[in-house]
């Protein structure tokens, strides 16, 4: 069992926790972001296994990108709910490794999801959901998602460990969500203006391979994000390169659940790191 605990109190609002030093997310009611207008919040998920993101707007709206490993669904409703998730406008699924149908089904279904964007292949595979509009992204899109956030994408692959790389700006914020991991695609990356990435997230776990020196130096991320895989440790020699370049690093295996609060001109990190325990 994983347990949350509260380190961000003072900017969270937290309700009926019952202890403030050890929470399980089904025992938090709910968590007031405080979102005004021109602001946004960033959320990676701390699930057991696999990629789950949830972008939060002032104006209510949410979007997630991807849904969590392939038995992480309990997980992903109660770290919703406790962000006070009713309904998703948006659903991105970056790649096939992210994708679950039967889970990404019943999402769409409880949180009456409008729309759904994966890359051309996947969209097509897809196109028998009715309920949603599926769009698909392919290199050189661009798509406003909220007041002030736009999206780009830099890549869109169909071979092995590809899918869709792409950036986020809101004001003078940019976040990197990089899925792909393949010499192909980063010969494409290092051909992309990325100077100015403040938010890295890493693709493929930082597997060993997944990402090169030369990239990293190049992205020069302020933080870097890892999320946690049952099946992949991350490479030393990543985590290694991405310190080198005095980005400060983030793992949803140590931090847990990871929220970013952007305003205009600044932005804050908040963690809610969680502990398993083991009842067997």
């Amino acid at each position: 069992m994983r347990k949350l605990l509260l380190v961000a109190a003072i900017f969270f609002q937290l309700t009926s926790i019952g202890s403030a030093s050890s929470l399980e997310y089904g025992n938090v009611e709910s968590v007031d972001l405080n979102l005004k207008d021109h602001e946004i919040a960033v959320t990676f998920l701390g699930l057991d296994d696999g990629e789950a993101t949830l972008i939060q707007g002032s104006t209510g709206e949410n979007i997630l990108v991807n849904t969590g490993g392939e038995e992480t669904s309990e997980e992903l409703r109660e770290v919703l709910g406790t962000y006070g998730v009713k309904e998703i406008s948006t659903i991105i699924i970056t790649d096939t490794q992210n994708l679950f149908v039967d889970e990404l089904t019943q999402i769409i279904s409880q949180y009456k999801v409008r729309q759904l964007i994966s890359t051309p292949e996947i969209a097509n595979e897809l196109s028998g959901i009715t309920e949603v509009e599926i769009v698909p992204w392919k290199e050189g899109t661009t798509q406003v998602l909220f007041p002030d956030l736009s999206a780009e994408v830099l890549f869109a692959g169909r071979e092995k460990n590809e899918g869709i790389d792409f950036t986020l700006q809101f004001f003078k914020h940019r976040l990197f969500l990089m899925t792909s991991s393949s010499q192909r695609v980063e010969e494409k990356l290092l051909t992309k203006n990325l100077d100015d990435v403040t938010i890295f997230k890493v693709p493929n776990w930082a597997k060993e391979d997944s990402l090169s020196e030369k990239l990293i130096q190049y992205v020069n991320p302020q933080i870097s994000i890892l999320f946690e895989s049952e099946e992949h440790q991350p490479d030393p020699d990543i985590i290694y390169d991405l310190q080198d370049t005095w980005s400060e690093v983030f793992f949803t295996k140590k931090h847990g659940t990871i929220t970013i609060k952007f305003t205009e001109n600044n932005y804050e990190v908040f963690t809610f790191p969680v502990e398993k325990e083991d009842y067997s």
